[in-house]
């Protein structure tokens, strides 16, 4: 039995140090006798921090790890996110109808033994005109009233309604790296990387890094990004597009100040269409992080800065934009030999819905939790860990496509190929026959397999208002009385949260000088 006794995480940033803390504090790196975790990054690279979105898992994953969330939304410069708010997604700016809608966090309402809202909703009994989302949580009218997600007195990463954050990425791989390395044991080395080296059996042997000299390990985790510098260029593991399906692969980028120091921020993302893609908008707690997302078969990167500017006005004023180049996309093999890709390395759904990092914290938790204690099962664990992950993405790329293929604008050929049914998979062509006639129900899922719950692909689907004709059942659903009351009791509790939620700016700043306070006090006493 050959004992698995060191992993060493290729690369820093997000991917690398939330992936290396992840696992050290998992094994329990800093007793003796453990598996030892460590990182190498180079000093060159330098990481862009124009404004990251986060699912809400990352609050358990950041709990995971003993981080205190004072300390990340202080290192961070973090914020609360509360959902995604879609402007311009359903119909082209200017037409009748609604301009927007909510993909909130939280999930419906119900009361022990109240109906489910849903059916009752598509049959009429809400109020006339109030869009699903909005009926069944009370997170817009939050995030509308500029509400937090929690009090100061909720324990970290608790509060009344579902939240995830924004935060600079950057600034998240300092705090991450410096958590590591004192509190779960990561030993970390500053070096680049030049070369790999293999074994007979084409396993990795060592790296040779040009200040380390050789580093060697049982296990290597590949979190070098887009260039996948072992998984591609060691292992030879090849990349499946999915640019058939999802057309957006480029990104235009600037980090943008508020108007003024105390303008209020918002709780969610703002994602707004465009001709050939969409914009997202990012408040951290003293800048803006956005980004035009857009497709380079329905554009160019001088016409998408054009309309990136116009879309941030003076805000924009001499800022320098970053471009950027994607692929949606992943490799069937994450795992290789004795080589896994977590994040970028492995694959990539372009950025609505956020799933960059929440892709960084499954491949972390996977690799964790199915890891081989003998070195010798590691081929059998590969085979299952790449089944679970490339599950995982075709789902999430289900799901993203929804967005674009429901979209009844057509003002552009951007849009017009995005409803072709060819390029929408027949899995997703399934589910939507289906709900034309029935509402998605959680038996439509493989929880172990989905990243959005049941409640976000509702949300998402009746906010694209979708229609799903209930009528020929609506004998069933004998309970509309009690549906009525509970759509009303969600509008009544909404108005007591908007008097006991603080505002967004108000509790970050508040929980910001409660970390600096708590550290002035320490080190007084130190």
């Amino acid at each position: 039995m050959a004992r698995l006794q060191k992993i060493l995480v290729v690369g820093g940033g997000t991917a690398g140090w939330l992936t290396a803390c992840y696992l050290a504090k998992s094994l329990n790196s800093v007793a003796p006798g453990s598996i030892k975790v460590e990182l190498v990054e180079s000093p060159r690279i330098g990481l862009l921090g124009v404004g990251e979105a986060t699912f809400p898992s990352i609050r358990g994953t950041l709990s995971a790890i003993g981080l205190d969330e004072r300390r990340f939304l202080a290192g961070s410069t973090g914020t609360f996110k509360q959902g995604i708010r879609y402007r311009h997604w359903v119909r082209p700016q200017g037409a009748p109808g609604a301009s927007d809608f909510f993909h909130p966090f939280s999930m419906p309402s119900q009361r022990t033994g109240g109906p489910e809202l849903l059916p009752y909703w598509l049959l009429g009994a809400a109020p006339a005109g109030v869009p699903f989302a909005d009926a069944v949580s009370m997170q817009k009218r939050l995030v509308d009233g500029n509400r937090a997600p929690k009090r100061a007195k909720d324990a970290d990463f608790h509060g009344p309604m579902n939240y995830a954050y924004h935060f600079d990425a950057a600034r998240v791989a300092e705090v991450l790296a410096e958590h590591g390395q004192t509190e779960l044991g990561v030993v970390r080395h500053l070096a680049t990387v030049e070369r790999a080296e293999l074994d007979a059996q084409g396993a990795i042997a060592r790296i040779v890094t040009r200040e380390a000299g050789e580093l060697s390990a049982d296990l290597y985790v590949d979190c070098t990004g887009l260039r996948g510098y072992l998984i591609d260029g060691a292992m030879k593991s090849p990349f499946r597009s999915r640019r058939d399906v999802l057309f957006v692969d480029r990104a235009v980028a600037m980090q943008v100040p508020y108007p003024q120091p105390d303008s209020p921020i918002p709780c969610y993302t703002m994602a707004t269409a465009q001709e050939a893609g969409w914009i997202w908008d990012i408040g951290l707690q003293q800048r803006r992080g956005c980004g035009y997302v857009y497709s380079s078969q329905h554009s160019d990167a001088t016409r998408a800065e054009a309309v990136f500017r116009q879309y941030l006005g003076a805000a924009a004023e001499g800022v320098t934009a970053q471009h950027i180049r994607f692929e949606t996309g992943y490799r069937p093999e994450h795992w290789r030999k004795n080589c896994v890709a977590v994040g970028l390395a492995g694959g990539f759904v372009e950025p609505l819905e956020s799933t960059g990092i929440a892709l960084v914290e499954l491949g972390a938790y996977l690799l964790t939790h199915l890891l081989p204690g003998d070195v010798d099962d590691m081929e059998r664990t590969a085979r299952y860990y790449n089944e679970m992950v490339v599950a995982r993405y075709d789902r999430i790329i289900d799901f993203i496509k929804m967005h674009y293929c429901l979209s009844q604008r057509r003002d552009t050929a951007f849009w017009h190929d995005n409803a072709n049914p060819d390029s929408i998979p027949d899995t997703l062509k399934d589910r939507l026959a289906l709900w034309k006639h029935r509402p998605p129900h959680r038996l439509d899922f493989v929880g172990d397999l989905e990243m959005f719950l049941v409640s976000s692909w509702q949300y998402v689907l009746y906010g694209m208002e979708f229609k799903t004709d209930l009528e020929p059942m609506r004998s069933v659903y004998t309970r509309v009385d009690d549906a009525r009351r509970e759509f009303a009791m969600i509008q009544q509790m909404a108005g007591h949260a908007l008097g006991d939620l603080p505002g967004h700016r108000e509790l970050v700043e508040q929980m910001v000088r409660e970390y600096r306070q708590r550290n002035e006090v320490a080190e007084a006493v130190a």
